[in-house]
């Protein structure tokens, strides 16, 4: 996930891979006790910068995704566990010669048990095809607190995504109720010059808290409001999801507003301390 080199491997096949992890609380920290691995996915052994917490750093040895590729990620956290799940990169959508990528992520949060999904951003090199999947499953009781960043082409080269096609979808059920359908469908790049779309902006990120009640909406509305970017940002509150949507062009002006948010989140909702995780120092 940290390097702008084409892997060498055999794109006409692709690497189908995929990694499911399972915490549970033992012993009043959280552990990793379930792993499942095949192809190049991997995680690094488990962290505990925080005390109990659970810190899982998700790894994609052959350094980004082409035509062929198939990524299938699932996490499920048990009661009283919290997992923290980030990326030590950015996770790189190569050009494809028509052929269409996918990477799929599962998460299933049970009740009274905590996820923190904090990737880095996706970057969809111009020419890329990819379908990019997260199906949340919230429990009653649960608590999630995830972001997706996707970048189209790469605006710091000044490569706009001129072609290509990238589906990116985000569904969360709470209970057996599907709640939220966010969606993103871009061909060429339609969509980034839309009034409707992107408005010119090369980046989109999502945050997704639940479940949570209303009562954290303003006090996110606040903090955000106090922070002087160039993005554009909107916070809402629907169906005890609160929902942060930010419109880009570079990945650290859209950290500068996701990352707090986090952070107010973990401070005012989940009680924990505003620690990031050691891997975005470096």
């Amino acid at each position: 996930m940290n390097t702008d080199t084409k892997p060498n491997i055999e794109a006409s096949q692709g690497w189908k891979a995929a990694l499911h992890l399972g915490y549970e609380p033992r012993q009043n920290i959280t552990k990793l006790v379930r792993r499942t691995q095949r192809g190049p996915l991997a995680v690094q052994r488990s962290l505990y910068p925080e005390g109990a917490t659970c810190h899982t750093y998700l790894l994609h040895p052959p350094g980004g995704v082409v035509g062929g590729d198939q990524l299938d990620i699932r996490v499920q956290t048990s009661e009283g566990a919290h997992a923290v799940i980030t990326t030590p990169g950015a996770t790189k959508f190569y050009r494809s010669e028509g052929k269409q990528a996918y990477q799929r992520q599962t998460l299933t949060v049970e009740s009274g048990s905590t996820l923190e999904w904090l990737p880095q951003e996706n970057i969809c090199f111009p020419g890329a095809h990819a379908q990019i999947t997260s199906d949340i499953y919230l429990a009653l009781g649960s608590r999630y607190l995830g972001w997706e960043i996707q970048c189209l082409g790469r605006p710091a080269n000044g490569e706009t995504f001129e072609m290509g096609l990238i589906n990116s979808a985000s569904r969360v059920w709470m209970g057996k109720k599907l709640v939220l359908v966010d969606q993103l469908r871009n061909q060429g790049s339609e969509l980034i010059r839309s009034a409707s779309g992107l408005r010119g902006h090369a980046m989109n990120a999502t945050l997704i808290a639940g479940t949570l009640g209303e009562a954290h909406l303003e006090g996110v509305r606040a903090c955000l409001g106090e922070i002087d970017t160039d993005c554009q940002f909107g916070v809402t509150w629907m169906d005890d999801l609160l929902i942060v949507r930010v419109l880009g062009n570079n990945t650290e002006a859209i950290q500068q507003l996701l990352i707090p948010a986090r952070d107010y989140l973990r401070e005012h909702w989940l009680n924990q301390p505003a620690h990031a995780p050691r891997i975005w120092a470096t």
